[in-house]
Parts: C-alpha cells; structure tokens; sequence
C-alpha cells in the first residue's frame, strides 16, 4: 500500500505545483502563487517534492518511465525471456535508442530533470527551517543522481545540467546547448550529490505515513551500486582497483546506515499471501510498512478510487491467460531456469541430488530438488501453485499428441499456451481474486538489502577478500540461508572453500541471476560485466530455448489423466511425461548482439536540438569516449 500520497499539480511558470490544501488556501490565491509562497509552506513544499516521487520512482521490473527503449522490457533482453527488437536482430541504428529523449516535455529525461532542479533551487530560496529545507532538498538530489546514473549506463557522459535553463526563444536556446560532459564528471555529480543525501536524510523515517521515502541507508545502498558498476568491467577496462575501494566502502557504509534504521534481509515466514509455506524469500514482497528488505520502494495500493488509485498489473501480466490474466508475459526460457542450482547449493555435476545415473544432469527431473528459489519463481508443469485462492491449484502445460505420428498435437492450456514451458510465479499473491488482479497493491521493490549485501560481495572479492569469514562468502551464506538452502556439513551453504578470484565473480554473478531474477537487474549486471553479448550470442546457437512435456504414448485419449492430481510428479514425469528442449523461442533470425552496444547512441534528433552533443564512439563515426 502506497504511504506517500502522490498529488499531481497544475505547473506555474513551469516550476510552482499547487495543491487545494485549506491550510494554504487561507494564506494565498493558488491561482496567483509565486515560488516563495509555495517554498515557504511546509505542506506545498512536501506536495511538491511527493510529485518528483511520483516521476521518478521506477515501476514494476525496474523499468522507467521516460518512454526509451533500453529502460523498459529488461528481461527480454537477457536470457531470462524472449523478445524482438533491432537490437537483438543486431541492427539498431543510431536513432533507435531514445531514453535521453528529444522533446521539450515534461515527461522526458532532461523534462524531469529540469522540475527536481527547481524545486532544488526555489526550495533554497524559500523560507523554511533550514533543517527542513535540507531534508526536501536532499530528497530531490537522490532523484537527480537516480536519473542521471540512468542515462550514465546506457550512454557515458552526458549533459550535466545542475540548474533550470530557459529555453524561451531562440536567444536562449542558443546558450544552453551544451556538450556531453565526461562520465567520470558525471559519476563525481551523482555521488557527491548522493553524499549530501545521506547527510541530511534519516536513517529511518519516524512517521509510518513517510514510509517509502528515501533514507540516508538508501542513499548510500544506490551509491554503491553507481560505484559498483563504475568499477565493473565496461567502465573499467584496466581494472583500476581504486574503484573497487570506492565500490566496497560505499556497500560498506550502507550496511552500516541501513542498520541503523532497522533494514536486514527479510527472514519472516508468516505470510500466507505467497501461497503457503515457510519460505522467507517468498514471502517478502507481501510485507509493506517497515519491510526490512525494502530499502528503496515504490509503493502500489489496491483502491478502485479514480483519485487515489495506485496499482500496477504485475501480477496480472504473468499469469497463464486461462485464468483470466492479463497475457502472460516474462515467461521464464530453459536458458535461464538451468542458472537454478541444487537445494544442497551445488551445481548438477557435483550435487548429491542432481546426478543422473551417467553422472549429468537429468533433464526428466529438472524440477526436482532445486534452489527453493527456483520453486517460488518458476512455475512448471505439475508444480502446485496456489493462485486466486485456490490453494492445491497445480498448473499443467504439457501437450498430448493425436496421431501415432507423434506430428499433431493439442495442449492442455485451454487458451493462451506458455511459449517457452514455463510461467513467472515470483511476487504473484496467491489470495488475489481475478477481478482484482489489475488493481495488485504488491509494492516494488528498486533496491532489496539483499542487493546492498552482493554488491558488498562483489567488491571484496574484485579486491581479493576471499577468507571464508569475508564478505564474498559471509553475504552469499546469508542470502542462500534465507533462500532454504541446506548449510552441508562444512555450514558453506554449497560453496567451496579455498575460491580463486574468477570462481568467486562467477559464483557472485550466477547468485545474483537467482535471487534477483525477473527484476530488472540482470540486463544491467550483463552490460557492466560486458557479458551480455557471450549470452546471447553463444556459440552457434544464438538463440533461446523453452521446453516441451508431452504424454509419451500416441495418440493419447486421455489427455486430463484422471490420475495426475493425485498422482507423484516422479511417477508422472518416469512414466507419463516425455521432456525435450525442442522450442527454439528465436525463429527470425539469430541473436547478434553487436560489441557497440556496450554504449548507446545519442538519437540524431537530441543531436540535433543541440549541435554541441557529440555522438559516442562507434555511432555515426562518433568522437564520443564513454571511459573518460
């Protein structure tokens, strides 16, 4: 449930946002109100720092809201789903990324900047406690530093512009076109403004009704995350240790900050919204209010009312479509359920439980004995899935052939059949009614402290702390602990002792694949690690892949089984099923992910409302260097 209530205003000037507050009412004409008037009332202030909130605040997947294409549909561009656009086909041109955008609206990158720079600016100039004057302005620079980091790893450096520009005539125009500052600028920019943030910013806020606004914890958890991929690989090529320093003293500090407010992993097993069950990771995005996991959250609530109405279709969207959903979306590929490892922690080589009789992996039992992870997000054919309050529901996607010839074939999904074999379960409540559904209240969570624990981790082990008693393994342990994986009898929760430096970063990067799978990270983690075209392109598949269960006997008459509800999944899937990877999910062409799109491009359109943009290296014989 949303505790910020977000109230849209009509603009003045392009800057003053009003509210019908009587309070105000009784002072000033809002008709009529200046800049002063507004930054000099407490609850016009509050209002109008709420509305950058509402801007600004990603949305479900982490997806923003400035209508670019790098920004939204993530998944699709990894291998946790399928999707189809030019950049996959490896034919994206210079003008097919607009996340930096071209117009003049306020819904738009530079729009958005230029409202949090004048509230900046003429809450400054206002008269309120000084004390209270830093608290609304450190709120708008963690939001000018969250923007900017968004376009500062799609593209480097861009303009950096710290005040509200006029851009009335042609005059005016002219002296505000300015040039892509360095990215090293840019990150300077964005931490030293997260810095006075955490300064002035509380640990925890003491009102309930302030629950989801920014913290000094949170502040500090996203300059670790702009540090940790300043560090990474595609902005530090020479592996320049420093940054790692940086990197893991800023994870290190927001450990310490979000202590201080009460933030920890969420280990609570008492919420039944999930579906049953005891499972901590399951669980947490059902707790709202002083949800220790929620260190940046946007929050979502359930009401029908056109005014305060708030909800999102997550929940919706991911379900299969005969239940009355949405449309199925994010269907998770065989490429990415094999990243789950065994509830022992181990891989299928070496687990005791993921052996097959040759010593591999057994495909017939894919879904057996897994990471718990993998059950509370992958839903598969047989798997019990409690949904629309209906707690023994299991969900069934096989298919039954109808001639001997194993050539026709019909599904058990009524309408609407999973592409890929499987279904996204992860966050959905399991107590929604479908007519509900599109009004789902489940808040987002941007940064989970789970998040702050592996950036942590992958800092210590890029600077070599590696002791088993050092965060690379003490914050893996702690999040598979939570996960339900079983500790082994060495208490490593699966992992081995003695890791090198590549084992511990492939480790770190398999784990985050998992515990933040379907939320927006993944695409990132790949591009910082310039990981994302060996995925996609790999070897000479370059293509995703999906499952086929079907019946093994042909033609099958009784395709329901009677049985299958009560029968085991071991004896269903030894005797009744046939598994096969057989659904190349990428038919128009193979993947080819292209070595400059490490980096995007400016659209020519940007360029050419202002002339002193130069295109980034590799675009449109760009000049451009996004490492400096």
């Amino acid at each position: 449930m949303m505790k910020i209530n977000y109230i849209i205003f009509a603009a003045f000037a392009g800057a003053v946002l009003f509210s019908s507050c009587k309070k105000v009412l009784d002072k000033v004409d809002v008709g009529k109100g200046t800049a002063e008037q507004v930054y000099s009332d407490s609850i016009l202030t509050k209002q109008s720092v709420d509305y950058i909130y509402g801007q600004n605040l990603p949305t479900w997947g982490g997806n923003g809201a400035d209508g670019g294409t790098i920004p939204t549909s993530l998944t699709g561009l990894t291998d946790e789903t399928t999707g189809d656009n030019k950049f996959l086909q490896g034919v994206a041109t210079s003008a097919d990324e607009g996340s930096i955008g071209t117009s003049n609206s306020n819904s738009n990158f530079y729009g958005k900047m230029r409202i949090i720079n004048t509230f900046i600016r003429d809450c400054r100039a206002g008269t309120l406690p000084t004390a209270q004057k830093n608290r609304f302005i450190a709120q708008a620079l963690f939001f000018r530093a969250f923007k900017y980091f968004s376009m500062v790893r799609v593209y480097g450096g861009v303009p950096l512009v710290l005040t509200p520009l006029s851009s009335v005539g042609d005059e005016n125009k002219l002296a505000n076109q300015q040039p892509r500052a360095s990215t090293s600028a840019c990150i300077a920019q964005i931490t030293a403004d997260l810095d006075t943030a955490m300064k002035y910013l509380p640990a925890k806020w003491p009102n309930t009704n302030d629950w989801g606004r920014i913290t000094s914890g949170a502040a500090a958890a996203f300059k670790g995350r702009v540090l940790l991929t300043w560090a990474s690989p595609q902005f530090n090529p020479s592996n320049d240790q420093t940054r790692w320093q940086a990197a893991y003293d800023a994870s290190t500090k927001a450990i310490t900050l979000l202590a201080q407010g009460g933030f920890g992993l969420f280990t609570s097993t008492g919420n039944s919204a999930a579906g049953g069950g005891s499972n901590a990771y399951a669980n947490m995005w059902f707790t709202e209010v002083n949800n220790p996991e929620a260190v940046m959250v946007t929050g979502y609530n359930t009401t029908t009312s056109e005014q305060f109405r708030n909800g999102n279709n997550y929940d919706k969207s991911v379900r299969p479509a005969y239940l009355g959903a949405g449309g199925s979306s994010s269907q998770p590929t065989w490429d990415f359920v094999k990243n789950y490892l065994m509830k022992d922690g181990k891989d299928t080589l070496t687990s005791k439980y993921g052996k097959s009789a040759t010593g591999g992996y057994s495909l017939q039992t894919f879904w057996k004995n897994r990471d718990p992870r993998f059950d509370w997000t992958i839903a598969y054919n047989g798997c019990t899935w409690p949904t629309l309050n209906v707690s023994n529901y299991k969900l069934w996607t096989y298919v039954y052939y109808t001639n001997a010839g194993k050539t026709a074939f019909k599904s058990t999904e009524i309408s609407g059949q999973t592409s890929t074999g499987f279904y996204l379960r992860k966050a959905t409540n399991a107590t929604t009614n479908a007519s509900d559904l599109q009004y789902s209240g489940t808040d987002w969570m941007e940064i989970r402290y789970a998040e702050v624990l592996m950036n942590q981790a992958e800092a210590a082990a890029e600077l070599g702390r590696l002791g088993v008693s050092q965060e690379a393994y003490a914050n893996i342990i702690a999040i598979r602990k939570r996960a339900g994986i079983e500790p082994g009898t060495d208490a490593l929760y699966g992992l081995t002792a003695g890791m090198g430096h590549d084992e511990m970063i492939n480790t770190i990067m398999n784990e985050r694949a998992v515990e933040f799978a379907y939320e927006g990270k993944r695409f990132w983690d790949l591009q910082r690690r310039k990981l994302t075209q060996t995925l996609l392109n790999f070897e000479n598949r370059k293509a995703r892949y999906g499952i086929t269960i079907s019946l093994k006997n042909a033609p099958a008459t009784d395709y329901a089984l009677a049985t299958r509800e009560t029968a085991s999944l071991d004896d269903l899937y030894t005797n009744t099923f046939e598994v096969k990877v057989n659904r190349k999910l990428d038919t128009k062409y193979s993947l080819n992910w292209q070595n400059n799109y490490l980096f995007f491009a400016i659209p020519p359109n940007t360029i050419s409302n202002d002339p002193a943009i130069v295109q980034t290296n590799g675009w449109d014989l760009g000049g451009f260097d996004p490492l400096k």
